[in-house]
Formats: C-alpha cells, structure tokens, sequence
C-alpha cells in the first residue's frame, strides 16, 4: 500500500514539474512571438520616417533597458540575446551610404524627422537570435527622395 502511495506521489510531482516547464516555454514563447511582431509587421512595407524615427527609438530605449554595452564609437554590441541593431541605407547621398541608426541617433533624431518624415523606406531584412529567436537586426532601405 504504501509503495503504491509513493510511486503514485513521484507520479504526480513528475507530472507537475513537466506542466510547470511547458507552461513557462509557452510563455516564453508568446513573449518572444509579440516583441518580435512589433518589428516584423513593418517587413516588406513602405514606411515613412517618422515611423521609423519611431522604430529606432524604441530599439534604443530596448538595447538601453537591456544594458546592451557599446563600442568606442557609441554602437550598440550584438549580445546574441536581446539586442537590435537597424542599418538604414539612404539614397539621396551620392554613394547610397548605409548608416547604423546610432548616426541618426545621436545626431538628433529631430533633424531626422525634419528632413525625412514624409520620405518613403522599406524593410527589407530582418535577422533573429539565434539562441533566444528575438529580433536582432533590420535593415531599412529608403525608396523615395
């Protein structure tokens, strides 16, 4: 009797611990899923600059929170768990120059809004993490002058 009372406990508590650890990687994964959606719903879409002014904020204020370190130069360190890092490759430069978003940054992102908010740009690459899944780059093409 009491063997069958311990095997039935370990039993229990065996099924507890499996439900508890699918409970937590569900959440996890719904977590993950919404912050990546933040960003993918801007793939392959034309955007204005104010919305990526927007975009690059909230990178910023993510890499921030996160205590994503920075280079020498004030670059956000990819740390292969929760930091964003966007290029933005602009076309009314003659070179067609790609800028991380740091430039814009912290050159102002006024002055950005007031010479690109009604430009067109465009998602065109987005990377993951690949130990966490969570977004870690894009890259943003302008499209119109």
């Amino acid at each position: 009797m009491k063997k069958i009372i311990v095997l039935l406990s370990f039993t229990l508590i065996i099924i507890a611990i499996m439900s508890f650890n699918y409970m937590n990687y569900k959440k996890q994964y719904n977590e993950v899923k919404q912050y990546n959606l933040e960003f993918e719903k801007n793939y392959q879409k034309e955007i204005y600059g104010i919305d990526l002014t927007t975009i690059i904020n909230k990178v910023i204020n993510n890499n921030k929170k996160n205590n994503v370190e920075l280079t020498e130069d004030k670059r956000f360190i990819n740390n292969n768990t929760n930091s964003i890092n966007i290029d933005v490759k602009m076309i009314d430069v003659e070179t067609n120059q790609v800028y991380p978003m740091e430039v814009f940054y912290n050159g102002g992102m006024e002055r950005f809004v007031q010479n690109y908010s009604n430009i067109l740009f465009k998602c065109t690459k987005i990377e993951y993490h690949k130990k966490t899944g969570r977004v870690s780059y894009l890259y943003f093409e302008q499209i119109s002058k």
